[in-house]
C-alpha cells in the first residue's frame, strides 16, 4: 500500500517533467527550423530541412505548425509546390510598396516567350519560335534569364543538342502561384480575353508541368556552364 501510494506521489511529477522536457524540445525543434527558413535566400525543400535537422523528426509536422503559429501574423509560412519559405503576409503588401524597385517591363515578345516556356516547358528556343511564328531574339532571353524566372533545364537529345528552358521557383513566388498547375486554364484565358473566342477545332491547352528532373529526351550539363553560353550555345 505504501508502495502504491509513493508511485501515485511521485508519478503526476514525472509526467509533468517529461511533458515540460518534450515541449522544450519541441520548441527548439522549431526554433531550428525557423532561424533555418530565415536564413535561406531560397525556398527550402522537405528534403533539404531534413538534412540540416536532427535524424527521425516529423519535419512535415513541425513545418505545419509553424504554417500555423504564423498565419495571423506580418510574415506567413507558404509553401510553393515542394518548398517552404517566409513572406510578407498579402494583405500587408501595399506596406512595402514605397520600397520596392520599379521592376523592368517585358517587352510582348519576351511575354509571349514566358508564356510559352511555362506552358510548354521543357521547351528549346527553336521550339518557342516554332510556336509564336516568329524569331526569338537573343535580348528575349537574355532578359527572362536575368530575372531568374526562367532557368536552363539541361540539352535535349537531338542534333545540336539545344539547350531546355523551363520556370523556376522565383517564377512561382513572384506571379504568386503555389504550383505550375496553377497557371490560368482554357476558359480563365478567353475569359480574360486573351485568347480569340474562334480557335480552331484541333487547339488544346498544354498541361503545364516543371518538374526539375530531366525528361527523357534530355541530357544534363556535362560541366558547368555560364547561363550566357548555354542559352546560346546553339545559335
Amino acid at each position: 500500500m505504501d508502495d502504491g501510494i509513493a508511485e501515485q506521489d511521485i508519478a503526476p511529477d514525472e509526467d509533468d517533467d517529461f511533458a515540460a522536457l518534450a515541449h522544450e524540445a519541441r520548441l527548439q525543434l522549431k526554433r531550428m527550423l525557423e532561424a533555418l527558413l530565415f536564413a535561406s535566400a531560397e525556398p527550402l525543400s522537405l528534403l533539404d530541412i531534413r538534412a540540416r535537422m536532427p535524424d527521425k523528426i516529423d519535419v512535415l509536422a513541425l513545418l505545419q505548425q509553424l504554417q500555423s503559429d504564423y498565419a495571423d501574423r506580418g510574415v506567413n509560412l507558404i509553401q510553393v509546390e515542394d518548398k517552404w519559405l517566409f513572406r510578407t503576409a498579402k494583405d500587408l503588401s501595399f506596406m512595402l510598396q514605397a520600397e520596392a524597385f520599379e521592376p523592368r517591363k517585358l517587352s510582348r515578345a519576351a511575354l509571349e516567350t514566358l508564356a510559352i516556356i511555362a506552358y510548354h516547358q521543357p521547351v528549346t528556343r527553336a521550339e518557342v519560335e516554332q510556336i509564336r511564328g516568329v524569331s526569338t531574339i537573343r535580348g528575349t532571353l537574355d532578359v527572362l534569364l536575368q530575372t531568374q524566372w526562367v532557368r536552363v533545364r539541361g540539352r535535349r537529345r537531338a542534333p545540336g543538342r539545344p539547350v531546355t528552358f523551363g520556370t523556376s521557383d522565383k517564377f512561382l513566388v513572384h506571379f504568386d502561384l503555389d504550383s505550375i498547375q496553377d497557371l490560368p486554364g482554357l476558359e480563365e484565358l478567353r475569359g480574360a480575353g486573351m485568347l480569340d473566342s474562334a480557335l480552331p477545332p484541333a487547339f488544346s491547352m498544354p498541361s503545364p508541368d516543371d518538374n526539375e528532373d530531366l525528361t527523357d529526351d534530355e541530357d544534363p550539363f556535362d560541366e558547368i556552364e555560364a547561363l550566357e553560353t548555354a542559352a546560346f550555345a546553339d545559335d
